[in-house]
């Protein structure tokens, strides 16, 4: 096939990588030289503005960490809307169901059509091409690029309804939120006590409170302390944000989902948007007064 691909961050370069590497022809374009010449250094083919990916190719897929990034790119001034070979674009990224419907109206004026597919899995996923695929938009359009969104994962079809990608995600994306800070109050409650945050992390794995976080973030990142995961707290902070604008726009409770909100806003606040999303245990042990790790050691006291 022939793509066209925007965003080579961390997720956006090994997705692309893995296309380059599966026989697609990948014109790529990112805001940052070094990311791009490493791609074209891979057999991507450079392009200088969104628009001349979207000149060069029928289907566009992208990246990107913001929703203004994403609207930006799909409908600015020298976007993909301006593209004169672009048939579909692709959203990979998490911008929202509002946004997503937004784009594609815009994009429907051109006749283009606009395809949800935000991506979960984390850098891990794109690396080794397991991501969940999330895509909504029209069935024959999800047809003709199921190759493509094999590559990188497991594509799962939403349906037709423009954004209804973009809420599967955000649903996806509160409960990881959720679960993360949740098993870290308890092992920082267990390490107070003087429970092994190891041995803890074996327990709740071996029994019924088993997390995706227990089962994959403590052991990877936050037991060794290296809070390495690959997903920053800045973009953990915006999926919580849109998860709650969009709930509260529908009438539906989130009472768990602000208390959750309130914890992630407080990571982003003393660790900062560049910080690994693992950090979120940090604020807890500072306010506990205790730090959880490494596996092996007991936890000890801070003064």
């Amino acid at each position: 096939m022939e793509l066209g691909f925007i965003g080579l961050g961390h997720m956006g370069f090994p997705m692309a990588r893995r296309l380059i590497e599966a026989n697609n022809r990948v014109v790529a374009f990112d805001t940052r030289a070094e990311a791009l010449d490493r791609l074209v250094a891979l057999g991507a083919q450079a392009a200088s503005l969104p628009k001349e990916v979207a000149d060069l190719v029928e289907t566009v897929m992208a990246s990107l960490p913001s929703p203004q990034a994403a609207l930006d790119v799909a409908t600015g001034a020298r976007g993909v809307i301006e593209g004169a070979r672009v048939k579909r674009y692709v959203d990979l990224s998490t911008v929202g169901s509002q946004t997503a419907v937004h784009i594609h109206g815009l994009l429907a004026e051109r006749n283009i059509v606009a395809i949800d597919s935000p991506v979960s899995g984390g850098v891990s996923g794109a690396e080794k091409g397991a991501l969940a695929v999330m895509v909504s938009g029209p069935r024959p359009d999800f047809d003709i690029l199921q190759p493509a969104f094999e590559t990188i994962g497991r594509p799962l079809y939403i349906g037709e309804k423009p954004g209804s990608a973009q809420t599967m995600k955000l649903a996806n994306n509160i409960l990881a939120a959720t679960v993360l800070v949740a098993t870290s109050e308890v092992v920082v409650m267990g390490a107070k006590s003087g429970l092994d945050p190891g041995v803890m992390i074996d327990v709740l794995n071996a029994g019924s409170g088993a997390t995706s976080a227990s089962r994959d973030k403590f052991p990877r990142a936050i037991l060794p302390r290296t809070f390495d995961y690959g997903f920053a707290t800045g973009l953990m902070v915006k999926d919580v944000r849109l998860y709650l604008d969009e709930a509260r726009a529908l009438g539906v409770p989130v009472e768990v989902a602000e208390a959750v909100g309130r914890l992630w806003e407080a990571t982003l606040h003393d660790e900062g948007a560049d910080s690994d999303f693992t950090s979120a245990i940090k604020p807890i042990e500072r306010a506990a007064g205790v730090t959880v790790g490494p596996v092996g050691q007991r936890p000890w006291s801070q003064p």
